[in-house]
């Protein structure tokens, strides 16, 4: 078991969604930085799609009830155990009654928990993610609150780590080459035309050429943008049309709403761009007021991207089989 020591609003169990059942009005949810979670289960053992915690409000602390394998990966601050501090996306040993704190990280919104076992949390429609708008999966269907205490499942690989921890570099480092850095604060996030992207005209190339600020009244169903408006060059009148994460739809008002882990199912404004599935973790990260700038992308170099961090995950999965093989080797 862990015990919820501290949290705050939107603090959910997530993993990496539940696919499928969209044509009933299920929504995927599931992480909004899937690579961070994935990287976090294959350091603790889990198969990668297994429940972690996803924390967006700090400050966050749980307590473990018995010897636990955990990682914290995605968010840029350094966690905490019983006050000593450790580094992010390296895979630690707690001991019973041990105390884990995140701190409000420096830069990026999000900080995943993963341990070994992952959470015994009920299945629902194949996923154990929290479906906050639909009441049910994870902890009740509802964010975490002090007091909460969730099972964990059984960690085989709990003798298997070095005792300073197994560390990997994290994507933003390892993948530099692949994933285009801030220019002047400004988050660069590629994306390809959309459905609707000519009716824009003009305005298209403004959708492009322009930065965009992600607004407060943003969350995990979708981030509105804030910008100069684009509207279409003439009123159209449109049926609703299937929905996915990354797709960017824009309102009668202008301002761009970009589709995120619990997207809406379907919907009738029209589509612009859609941002590639690679570059969907970099926007989970981004916090309110951080600014965007969209960069028109090919199907090629989506799939480019695609492969680079296909390899990224394998060599973490190799390099942390390697070390635990080894181990227990000598064990």
């Amino acid at each position: 078991m862990i015990e919820i020591l501290e949290t705050g609003p939107f603090n959910t169990v997530q993993d990496l969604g539940r696919p499928g059942y969209r044509d009933i009005g299920v929504s995927a949810s599931g992480a909004m930085d899937p690579l961070a979670v994935r990287i976090g289960n294959i350091l603790v053992g889990n198969d990668e799609n297994a429940a972690v915690i996803e924390v967006q409000t700090f400050p966050f602390s749980l307590r473990f009830e018995r010897r636990t394998v955990f990682a914290v990966t995605g968010a840029d601050g350094n966690p905490h155990l019983d006050g000593s501090e450790l580094i992010a996306w390296c895979a630690y040993v707690a001991e019973p009654g041990q105390a884990l704190e995140l701190k409000q990280p420096p830069r990026l919104a999000r900080a995943y928990i993963s341990v070994g076992g992952g959470l015994d949390i009920p299945v629902v429609m194949g996923s154990r993610s929290t479906s906050l708008r639909g009441g049910f999966g994870g902890n009740a269907g509802r964010p975490l609150v002090k007091g909460d205490r969730i099972a964990v499942g059984e960690d085989a690989e709990i003798a298997m780590l070095p005792a300073t921890g197994l560390a990997v570099v994290e994507p933003a480092v390892a993948l530099r080459d692949v994933f285009p850095a801030p220019v002047d604060d400004t988050l660069p996030i590629r994306a390809l035309p959309a459905g609707e992207h000519d009716l824009f005209a003009g305005d298209g190339e403004a959708f492009w050429g322009q930065t965009w600020r992600i607004s407060s009244r943003s969350d995990r169903t979708g981030y509105r943008l804030s910008g100069e408006p684009i509207t279409p060059t003439a009123s159209i009148e449109m049926r609703s049309h299937g929905v996915v994460p990354g797709v960017i739809q824009v309102p009668p008002g202008g301002e761009p709403i970009v589709q995120m882990s619990d997207a809406n199912t379907a919907g009738g404004y029209p589509k612009v761009a859609g941002v590639i599935e690679c570059d969907l973790w970099r926007l989970g990260q981004a916090r309110i007021g951080a600014r965007l700038k969209f960069i028109r992308s090919t199907h090629a170099e989506a799939r480019a991207v695609e492969q680079a961090v296909s390899r990224y995950v394998e060599d973490v999965r190799l390099t942390s089989g390697m070390v635990k093989r080894a181990l227990k080797a000598m064990a």
